[in-house]
């Protein structure tokens, strides 16, 4: 149990690795830094309020636990044109792109703090299991190293069915500690590419931080991935507040067919590195997106600011305010990116 414990934080960053993260121009100082400045932390003073909204956060999650839809494997394996999308809540997201299997941080665990003595547990049951009828996966996308996005579980389960990971810059080190093989995994730092089979990934630039640890912080890179073939252009838009490198992106490799952009989780303490939906809804016009879904959301309550289907809700709102195209899928939805938005599921439960 212990060593489980100690090994939810990854790998050590050594000088070695050090060395190696300073030869990135993202890297200043010791550590990563943003595109733009981000001074992001907590003020003694408004640390009780954050913990009053800790102790009662229960009201913002759902009364019954959020059923996933199963996978049918076969339906979801079966050559198209258009991109196959199921989405697991929060940021987890399996594509199969003309028969290339990619899994988007998979984090499909029961608990975002595993290193705390509260448990904060996942909206749905048993999630992990769906691994078991996940095809072999091509590749694994890993946008940074939070615990909600990169769970040390699922990783375990994962290993044995993937064929490669890439990952932002300083994620490595996690992965081999956790046992996979250090020729399985690339490092990307922003504006990289890389093919896989037709595929054209680049990694790019967020807002945000990362770290899993008390000793860590910015050790390693965060950002989003951009997913080209030959029919699609797709794009997750990754963690991070708003700033000047969403119109960049999209000059950069824009127009998007597709994204998922990050709405969900926000706090007016996060602002700087977490979206709110109207911000996301800007960021997507920024980045040149023509069809937008919101995600980090649907999976667990770590802001505590907001009820669980509120991101939904004044997504839905703002997205059709804004004449703007988008869809809000269920749990375990199979789709592709000409699904219409047809009800408001979540208020069923």
């Amino acid at each position: 149990m212990l060593k489980n414990y100690r090994l939810q934080f990854g790998g050590k960053v050594t000088k070695a690795l050090k060395l190696e993260y300073s030869k990135s121009k993202n890297w200043k100082d010791g550590k990563f830094h943003n595109l733009e400045t981000t001074n992001f932390g907590l003020p003694i003073s408004k640390i009780p309020l954050y913990i009053y909204k800790q102790l009662s956060k229960g009201k913002a999650d759902p009364q019954e636990p959020l059923p996933v839809l199963p996978l049918d494997l076969e339906q979801f394996k079966k050559a198209s044109d258009k991109t196959k999308i199921v989405w697991y809540g929060h940021s987890a997201i399996l594509m199969n792109m003309n028969g290339t299997i990619i899994l988007i941080d998979p984090m499909l665990g029961y608990n975002t703090t595993p290193i705390a003595p509260m448990a904060n547990k996942r909206f749905s049951l048993n999630t992990l299991d769906l691994i078991d009828n996940f095809p072999e996966i091509d590749v694994i996308l890993l946008s940074h190293d939070h615990y909600d996005h990169l769970d040390f579980d699922s990783i375990k389960k994962l290993t044995g069915k993937t064929k490669q990971f890439i990952v932002a810059l300083g994620l490595k080190r996690h992965l081999v500690r956790w046992g996979v093989s250090p020729e399985l995994i690339t490092e990307m730092d922003w504006w990289q590419q890389t093919n896989v089979s037709d595929i054209q990934l680049t990694f790019t630039p967020t807002r945000h931080f990362s770290g899993r640890g008390l000793k860590d912080r910015d050790q390693s890179l965060w950002g989003g991935w951009a997913i080209k073939n030959k029919n699609e252009n797709i794009w997750f838009s990754g963690d991070g507040g708003y700033g000047n490198h969403f119109k960049e992106i999209g000059e950069k490799l824009g127009p998007f067919d597709f994204g998922f952009m990050e709405c969900g989780q926000y706090n007016d303490l996060w602002k700087i590195i977490h979206l709110f939906p109207d911000e996301a809804i800007k960021a997507a016009k920024d980045a040149q997106v023509k069809k937008i879904m919101p995600v980090h959301w649907c999976g667990f309550s770590l802001s505590f600011q907001h009820g669980w289907t509120e991101p939904a809700e004044d997504f839905f709102e703002e997205a059709t305010k804004n004449n703007i195209d988008f869809i809000l899928p269920q749990l375990g939805q199979l789709f592709d990116i000409e699904l219409r938005q047809i009800s408001k599921w979540w208020k069923n439960h």
